[in-house]
Parts: C-alpha cells; sequence; structure tokens
C-alpha cells in the first residue's frame, strides 16, 4: 500500500518530504506490486501533489484532509473505484484504500489506524466490546449488498448445489465429484483465509449450516487462498476444484453454480429437458438459482448478505465526505458496476440498534 497524507508522518512511516506533504510507503506493499487501479489512487494523488508543488492556491473552504480505509477484499475493487471518483471532485482529499481482510480492517479500526473498516460481514459482540474499552465507538453502516457465489471449473458437468450438498463438500464428507452425479474426479475445496469476513460468512452459513453453537469446521483437506482471484485462479485451471467468493469476482473463465435449499440432491438433479423448461423443483424438491443481481435483490438466491462500511462514532469531515459520496449516485453506480447490489434509500443508516443488540450477547 503507498499513502499519501498532508504535512503528517506516523510513528514506523518511511518517506520523503516534497512541498510539505509526505509520500509514505507502509508495510510490504511497493509501487510495482499494486495492481492498476491502486496505481491509479497513487498517481491521482501524486499528480495534485504536483499542483501543489508549483504554487496552486488552495482555497482554505474547499475539503482538504486524508482517509485511510482497510479490510475487505470483496469491496476493495469497488472501493477503489470510488476513490478515484471521489478524489476528481475533491482533490485535495487523499484517500488510500487497501484490503487484507475484514477482519483485519475491524482490527485497524479498533487500533485506531484507519478511519474506515470495510467488512463483508457483521462486528462480533467481542470485537465492539474490545472497541468500546478503547474508546472506539463503531458505527455500522449498510453500503451495498452482495450474494457469494459458489464456482467450479468450465470442464466440471454439475451446475447446481443445494446449501447441504456444499456442506458436506467443504466439510469432507463427500470429497468425489462421482457423488454428487459428475466426473469420477477428487474434489479440491478451496477457501479464503481466516481474516476473510467472507470466509467467515461461508463458515457459518455453509459448514455450520447456520446453526449457532456449532463448532464444525472446513475439511483438512481445504486449501486456503489469500484473495479471490486466486481462488478463480485455482479453478480456472483444475477440473476437480470448488471455491467461493463475492459474486463482483465473477468472471468467464470459471462457472458459477445454481445454488438450492434444502437436503443434499446426491446428484438425482432434473433431466436437462426439465431444467431447460425451468422445472427442476418439480423434480427435486428444490429450486435452484444462480449469483444474480435480480436474486439478491428478491432474496431468492440463498447465500445473499450485506456489507459493510464502520466508523468510530458519527462520520466527520472527510470522513463523512467519503461515506457519503459511496452511498450516493456516483459511488452507488461504482458499487453496481462491479458486481453488487446497491442500497436502497435506508440501506445506508447507522445501524446502532443492531450493534448493541449484538454487543449484549
Amino acid at each position: 500500500m503507498v499513502v499519501v497524507r498532508r504535512r503528517v508522518r506516523r510513528p514506523g512511516e518511511s518517506g520523503v518530504l516534497w512541498d510539505g506533504f509526505a509520500l509514505a510507503a507502509v508495510d510490504r506493499y511497493n509501487l510495482r506490486g499494486m495492481g492498476l487501479r491502486t496505481r491509479t489512487i497513487l498517481l491521482l494523488a501524486i499528480s495534485t501533489l504536483s499542483l501543489a508543488g508549483c504554487g496552486e492556491v488552495i482555497d482554505p473552504n474547499e475539503p482538504q484532509g486524508f482517509v485511510q480505509t482497510k479490510g475487505s477484499d470483496t469491496i476493495v475493487n469497488a472501493m477503489q473505484e470510488t476513490a478515484e471518483e471521489f478524489m476528481k471532485v475533491y482533490p485535495h482529499v487523499f484517500v488510500a484504500i487497501t484490503g487484507g481482510g475484514s477482519g483485519v480492517g475491524i482490527a485497524s479500526l479498533i487500533n485506531r489506524t484507519t478511519e474506515i473498516a470495510t467488512a463483508s460481514r457483521e462486528m462480533k459482540g467481542k470485537e465492539i466490546e474490545m472497541a468500546e474499552k478503547r474508546g472506539v465507538h463503531p458505527k455500522e453502516i449498510v453500503v451495498a449488498y452482495d450474494g457469494v457465489a459458489v464456482i467450479v471449473n468450465h470442464n466440471n458437468p454439475i451446475d447446481r448445489l443445494t446449501i447441504e450438498d456444499l456442506h458436506d463438500i467443504f466439510t469432507g464428507k463427500v470429497t468425489n465429484w462421482k457423488q454428487l452425479g459428475g466426473k469420477d474426479l477428487p474434489i479440491v475445496t478451496l477457501s479464503r483465509e481466516v481474516s476473510s469476513g467472507t470466509h467467515m460468512y461461508f463458515k457459518e452459513e455453509v459448514v455450520q449450516l447456520g446453526k449457532k453453537g456449532s463448532t464444525e469446521e472446513f475439511s483438512k483437506e481445504t486449501l486456503l487462498l489469500t484473495s479471490s482471484q486466486a481462488i478463480v485462479e485455482e479453478v480456472a485451471n483444475n477440473e476437480g476444484a470448488i471455491g467461493y467468493l463475492g459474486m463482483g469476482y465473477l468472471s468467464d473463465r470459471t462457472k458459477a453454480v445454481r445454488v438450492g435449499k434444502g437436503p443434499a440432491a446426491r446428484g438425482s438433479g432434473p433431466s436437462p429437458v426439465a431444467r431447460d423448461l425451468g422445472h427442476e423443483s418439480q423434480v427435486t424438491g428444490h429450486e435452484f438459482y444462480p449469483p444474480t443481481v435480480e436474486n439478491v435483490v428478491n432474496k431468492t438466491y440463498p447465500l445473499s448478505r450485506p456489507l459493510y462500511l464502520y466508523t468510530d462514532g458519527e462520520p466527520q469531515g472527510a470522513v463523512k465526505l467519503l461515506i457519503d459520496f459511496t452511498l450516493g449516485p456516483k459511488g452507488q453506480t461504482r458499487f453496481m458496476k462491479t458486481g453488487f447490489v446497491p442500497v436502497g434509500p435506508r440501506g445506508g443508516e447507522i445501524q446502532n440498534s443492531k450493534l448493541e443488540i449484538r454487543n449484549k450477547s
């Protein structure tokens, strides 16, 4: 990650002053290793710095500042695109966007090393309690909605699975695609690492079947990968692989399976003719849905969830500007274009009551 910050250098940061600004290289990230959008954000900021260094007079009434955002890899691309648009409107407010997982973002908020934590899961009661003890008062904002897609290789004939099928696959109860009516091929299960909010969501809803108090875990053979893109790469090149990711990462390189509720289908699905006619439920007793915006909106896709922003207290100043922009037409358009469902009129409200309930649980 590269951060551009005005006249402030935090302890442990390295950088060179440039006309009163500091260009800081943080953690293990560097320019060469950055994605295109992150590099674009940096270049936009450097362009602004260059103008300032050339004697540009900044209106003191114009918004200025720095906003650090850390957390969910699921929405990092949408946030990066939003930040690019935001800095065109507010060129003297610099924004740094990094991923690392929802857990990383929430921990950073608690430790006061980020202004905004992005998360693909809710904060846990123990996290809220820890934050309050440290004088941090989390405020929850729903920024968009998402469907967690399950993907397989294009050469895999399986195109639909129930939640219980997925449970049996990812807990190691089913280990060969033949058991599900597919090829005689070992199943390779892929998961995000434990700091990922998507990992936590999938574990609770699929591995533990939504049962509170369940201690069931992913099978020991499950491979933990560092990013959604890494899961796409592995599934695209491994006919036996299956993984999950936010539907914003769907591409034509893999195939998203339809997901249904109810008991395991075990390969006793409808004939191709029945499926083409839309009569799946008449044959299997299940209805299967693809991860689409429409199915997330109408709540028919079983693995749907909200996505969150968390701040310390009521957003103020540059942080409020960025959040308002993100929830506004331009920001929501960026989220929609990256595969997410925009929030409704009340979707961006700060969920104080929900946080209080979780804090007590």
